[in-house]
């Protein structure tokens, strides 16, 4: 067990060593263009990085630019992030082709692939019609998915979800999911108690 131990702490030494390229890019990049543009841009890149090498890449750079980001964190192939805000604790796993947005994921959550978790269910205004969508201020909110909860593949979380809580494959999160509960469907609904 001391010797997996070591060698992962190996594999991180070395990640950081080899991605502060990018993580120096990055830091430049976002104080010209602002944190969460610079964020988007280095992870396309990262994200093409396939297998075991691209997971400890991925990890090393978003522990340097993310609000938080655990070392055991694993991110799959083709995740990208927008939002700097993001907070990613202990054993978290995000599957592949993920997007996510300003979003906590608390310690042992599991996102299956092709999630996305925008920055709430108002990142852009709508309210003026005689202007585009696009020069309308949003309200950005961080997004909770409570410990140990999973997430299925293909689903759309916009509002927290509960500790230990399952959102089936292909939900659409429009409220707040509690605690223990299988929620599925659009919009997704509590189907019943894990209990």
């Amino acid at each position: 067990m001391k010797v997996k131990t070591w060698l992962k702490s190996m594999a991180r030494g070395v990640s950081l060593v080899l991605v502060s390229p990018a993580l120096c890019s990055y830091f430049v990049r976002r104080t010209m263009m602002g944190a969460d543009r610079a964020l988007a841009g280095s992870t396309q890149a990262l994200a093409l990085i396939p297998g075991v090498l691209g997971q400890y890449l991925r990890t090393a750079f978003l522990r340097g630019a993310l609000d938080h980001c655990d070392a055991s964190v694993t991110i799959e192939f083709g995740t990208i992030f927008s939002r700097a805000g993001a907070r990613l604790d202990e054993n978290v796993y995000v599957g592949p082709m993920c997007h996510l947005g300003l979003v906590h994921l608390e310690r042992d959550v599991l996102i299956a692939a092709g999630v996305h978790i925008p920055s709430g269910p108002e990142t852009h205004g709508i309210a003026d019609i005689d202007r585009p969508i696009r020069e309308q201020p949003g309200s950005p909110r961080m997004v909770r998915i409570g410990t140990g909860a999973w997430i299925g593949s293909g689903s759309i979380v916009m509002a927290d979800v509960g500790e230990r809580t399952v959102v089936a494959a292909g939900a659409v999160v429009t409220r707040e999911v509690p605690p223990l509960v299988i929620a599925a469907g659009v919009p997704a609904q509590v189907i019943r108690p894990r209990t």
